[in-house]
This record gives structure tokens, C-alpha cells and sequence, in this order.
């Protein structure tokens, strides 16, 4: 299975790690080179002229539940009858591979939250046999009613120029090349860089790659895998049919865009 990482709901689940819902305008827009501060932002975005006021501001304990809430939302029967990335990103939090740095939550003018994306420590398995560190990121989510406004972009562009001000060196993922092109990412094989699983003289048309420090992944080949902490849904079944019952229920449809049953 895939990790499909398509706008504002970027689903994280291997082999296509969605990060974004039908949700992040396909529009390009201009991305701001200019290191953006761990400190809390105000982002001014104008839609059908009027101007709203969007706060960036990295995410907090207490925001947990609520960046679970709208995760689900976010991502409910888009890439699979209900959704598992709500169950990731809980798990996520436990696991060492989780960058609570690079956690990120946005919120409208009256605090309520409507964004968030989460980063993790992931790896490319050189050829010559050692590790190079990376991240990842996903699920990127932004609520249903505000997808494909260029929020989810705004949120990841944020993430990124925090990344690169800690010194990260690239980012690999799975996702949509005709999005994410928009924050920098090319496909991960122009860079020497193979998907697990995937022949490696296939270039694999989800898996995307950028560099926060110039040549950082133009040393050698190597192939990448996502983190296992993306499986958890699967390696956890109880655990997570339990944590879904703690929601109020939804229900699941079947529908001919998904791309899981």
C-alpha cells in the first residue's frame, strides 16, 4: 500500500504517505526563502478579498485531542472508507522518530486550531551501507472547510525554513509531485535516491525529495524507506480500534476515489 500525500490531508500511510487531503491548492505560489522563527507567526492570507488572519505556532500537549479531532476530519473516507491518521499521528508522539520541534498547529483568529503537520526522523540506506538522516512529515492537515486555499502550503513552508534553521539537511516523502513541486520537492530519483520495493531504475512518480542544505543528497545513491511508526494502524489493530472508539462515530463509505479498502 502507498502513502498517498496529496493536499491538506496528507495521509501517512507507506507507499504513498499521503500528506494532505484534497485539500492543498494545486495554484503556485510563491515560496518564501527567509528563515522563519520557532516563535509564533501571523500569516495574512487573502481569500475572495477578504483577509484572514492565520497564527502558526509550534504545537502543545494540551493540543493534542484536538489535533487528532481535526486529522480525522481532515482525512475521513478521502484515501480509505474512515481514516487511520489520526491513529499515527497519536502514536507518533511515543515514538523516538517524532521531532516535537517540528510539530506545528494553525489557528484562525478565534484559536480554534485548523491546521497542523507533524515531522519525524527517517533515513536513506546509503549504498555503501551507512545511514543518512532525513525527515518526513505527514499527516499535513487542514480542516475540510478550508482545504485548497493554500493553507496547508503556508503550513508546510513554515515547517520547512524551522527545519532548515535546525540544521536538517532534506526532507523525502511520498506525495503529489504537481503540489508539493510548489515547496521545493522534485522527484526523490533525480536526486540518486530510490523507493523501497520499487525497481531501482524505476522513477517512482510519489517519491519526492528536497534539499535543505544544498548537496546534501547528491553524495551517492541510496533507497528509502518510511519510518515504521507509519504502520501502526496495521501492527496495532486492537490498539487502535480502541483509541477510534474514544471518537464520536462517523460513518464509513466506500467511494470510487479511495485509493485503500
Amino acid at each position: 500500500e502507498s502513502i498517498s500525500t496529496e493536499p491538506e490531508s496528507i495521509s501517512t500511510e507507506p507507499e504513498s504517505i499521503s500528506t494532505e487531503p484534497e485539500s492543498i491548492s494545486t495554484e503556485p505560489e510563491s515560496i518564501s526563502t527567509e528563515p522563519a522563527s520557532i516563535t509564533q507567526h501571523l500569516i495574512p492570507i487573502t481569500l475572495n478579498l477578504t483577509l484572514l488572519i492565520m497564527h502558526i505556532r509550534q504545537e502543545q500537549p494540551k493540543d493534542y485531542r484536538a489535533s487528532e479531532e481535526l486529522t480525522r476530519e481532515a482525512f475521513w473516507n478521502v484515501y480509505r472508507p474512515g481514516c487511520l491518521e489520526h491513529y499515527v499521528l497519536h502514536n507518533f508522539r511515543t515514538q523516538p522518530q517524532y521531532i516535537k520541534e517540528l510539530a506545528f498547529v494553525m489557528e484562525d483568529d478565534e484559536a480554534h486550531i485548523v491546521g497542523h503537520i507533524m515531522f519525524a526522523k527517517a533515513s536513506v540506506a546509503l549504498d555503501d551501507g551507512s545511514l543518512l538522516p532525513v525527515l518526513t512529515f505527514g499527516p499535513l492537515s487542514i480542516h475540510p472547510s478550508l482545504q485548497r486555499k493554500g493553507l496547508g502550503l503556508r503550513l508546510l513552508q513554515h515547517a520547512l525554513a524551522v527545519a532548515k534553521e535546525m540544521g536538517y539537511g532534506a526532507v523525502c516523502m511520498e506525495g503529489n509531485y504537481h503540489f508539493y513541486r510548489h515547496a521545493g520537492f522534485v522527484l526523490a530519483s533525480s536526486l540518486g535516491l530510490h523507493y523501497h520495493g520499487e525497481p531501482r531504475e524505476s522513477e517512482v512518480p510519489y517519491f519526492l525529495a528536497t534539499e535543505l542544505i544544498p548537496n546534501y543528497l547528491r553524495k551517492q545513491e541510496g533507497t528509502y524507506a518510511p519510518p515504521q511508526p507509519y504502520f501502526a494502524a496495521a501492527e496495532k489493530a486492537t490498539e487502535f480500534a480502541e483509541y477510534e472508539a474514544t471518537f464520536p462515530y462517523k460513518e464509513k463509505l466506500k467511494l470510487p476515489t479511495q485509493l485503500f479498502e
